[in-house]
């Protein structure tokens, strides 16, 4: 088994900035697929960045502005210039085959 512990998420100014954190515990794979999804209130949730094999990806609504980073147990979601359609819960997620685990998801609120 694999556990999710996400940390960082907050309230902010349009503008500005939150890091988050996910650490994983547990049997992990070395190269899990780990990504960052988000759900907004009513709305579906959605891939926001990944990485795997040394590549990483993010979505275009967010391109420029946020960035991923992490190791084979750790990963960071570095969100800068952020406005109100970034608002909602974030949750990373680490899978490999049948395998994935999912996050508890941290509040990131961002207020004009």
């Amino acid at each position: 088994q694999v556990q999710l512990v996400e940390s960082g998420g907050g309230s902010v100014p349009a503008g500005g900035s939150l890091r988050l954190s996910c650490v994983a515990s547990g049997s992990l794979d070395n190269d899990m697929f780990r990504a960052w999804y988000r759900q907004a209130p009513g709305r579906s949730r959605d891939l926001v960045a990944s990485f795997q094999s040394g590549k990483t990806r993010v979505a275009d609504s967010v391109k420029g502005r946020f960035s991923i980073s992490g190791d084979k147990s750790t990963i960071h979601l570095q969100m800068n210039s952020l406005n109100f359609e970034d608002t909602g819960v974030y949750y990373c997620y680490f899978g490999w085959q049948t395998k994935e685990y999912w996050g508890q998801g941290t509040q990131v609120t961002v207020s004009s």
